[in-house]
């Protein structure tokens, strides 16, 4: 489908780094990520939680290490998974280093509480000796003293001058391969604190509203927030937090990305409320048909209408389209276009026939382009 120039984001120029092989920053895809919620000593537990985030398109997690035994773990973690790991590190600059010798792409660390300059040096030596990045993380539940009392309370300016005060350390050490996030559990301060941080600055952000909440209503918080920073084009890699399985972060996230056409995996379903004129359980089949379309990665976008009203209509605009009728007839639309009706047949076995063999096309089509060119033989 063609981009009209109204759905156009034109993303805030940032300098680009790496987390392990995930660009961020730059013209790099916004990239997803989460954080486990298990403890890091039990190494099972935490591989198969990232490993269950990486197949719901994670590309970057991040694991806590509070102490030394989670720092040791972190080694065979890393070997077990294919996601970068980005280690949390508060204030102890030895489990900084451990975790970049043990294999973490990423350091997330305020530089400015770790303690002296030779401690933020050995720091950053260890980043730089084994390939690591760094996220430094401001959260305004967390901010410095001396800063709440020059404000008076968490504000933007207060967010925006930790994180600079904190870059600088870096920046003082000759490291510029840094992130910066500037979270708050209010959306309007969180959303301020971005925006002067945007401006202040070319570092790449990563954006979040903390502490959002449960599923529901972290959701919509952080989709309130997230939504007005991504739509004016700042952000290069964004969580999600839930008081939810990580899972569920990531899915919530490629979610916003897909409504904002800034990035696409997975089936977009667009489906209706319904009404008192839906031809069939709408609610029902909407539920089941996104469960049941969970493994397709391959972007496409699948209308699931009640009735003629909107379906038509909203069945031109998608790859796939199903629209209710009367006498339990329905019509099924292929690219845009009346393919087939449908009849006394199971609608959500259909639809999902239809998309894994579209999906599969798909798939063939790119590997085909993607294919070196045959030699003729000689």
């Amino acid at each position: 489908m063609s981009v009209r120039p109204y759905r156009d984001i034109h993303r805030r120029k940032s300098r680009q780094i790496h987390v392990g092989p995930i660009a961020v920053g730059g013209d790099a895809p916004i990239s997803v990520q989460s954080m486990t919620n298990t403890l890091t000593t039990d190494i099972q537990a935490t591989v198969e939680q990232i490993q269950a985030m990486e197949a719901a398109g994670a590309d970057i997690v991040r694991v806590s290490c509070p102490d030394r035994e989670s720092t040791q773990a972190l080694r065979e973690i890393v070997r077990q998974v294919q996601a970068p790991i980005v280690a949390d590190i508060h204030f102890h600059y030895k489990r900084a280093i451990e975790a970049a010798e043990a294999g973490a792409a990423c350091l997330r660390i305020n530089p400015g509480n770790i303690g002296s300059t030779e401690r933020v040096r050995a720091v950053v030596q260890a980043a730089k000796d084994h390939g690591c990045s760094m996220r430094i993380g401001v959260n305004a539940g967390s901010l410095e003293k001396d800063l709440l009392e020059k404000y008076g309370e968490p504000c933007p300016e207060a967010m925006v001058e930790s994180a600079l005060n904190h870059a600088r350390v870096l920046e003082d050490q000759d490291f510029f391969e840094f992130k910066i996030s500037c979270k708050a559990s209010d959306v309007f301060l969180a959303v301020a604190a971005y925006q002067g941080l945007a401006e202040a600055c070319d570092y790449p952000l990563h954006v979040g509203v903390t502490e959002a909440g449960g599923l529901r209503v972290g959701t919509v918080k952080s989709s309130i927030g997230l939504g007005m920073l991504l739509w004016s084009g700042i952000g290069d890699t964004l969580r999600v937090s839930l008081s939810a399985d990580p899972v569920e972060e990531v899915k919530v996230g490629f979610d916003m990305l897909k409504s904002l056409n800034l990035r696409h995996r997975g089936v977009n379903v667009i489906s209706c409320p319904s009404c008192a004129r839906q031809q069939y359980d709408v609610i029902a089949t909407v539920e089941v048909l996104e469960q049941r379309l969970a493994h397709i990665t391959t972007p496409m976008t699948v209308s699931v209408i009640g009735c003629v009203v909107n379906g038509p209509g909203e069945a031109r605009e998608t790859d796939i389209g199903f629209t209710g009728g009367g006498n339990g007839t329905h019509q099924v639309y292929i690219a845009g276009l009346p393919d087939h009706r449908l009849k006394n047949q199971d609608i959500v076995d259909h639809l999902v026939g239809l998309v894994e063999k579209k999906a599969a096309e798909i798939e063939a089509d790119k590997a085909g382009a993607e294919a070196p060119p045959r030699r003729a033989a000689s």
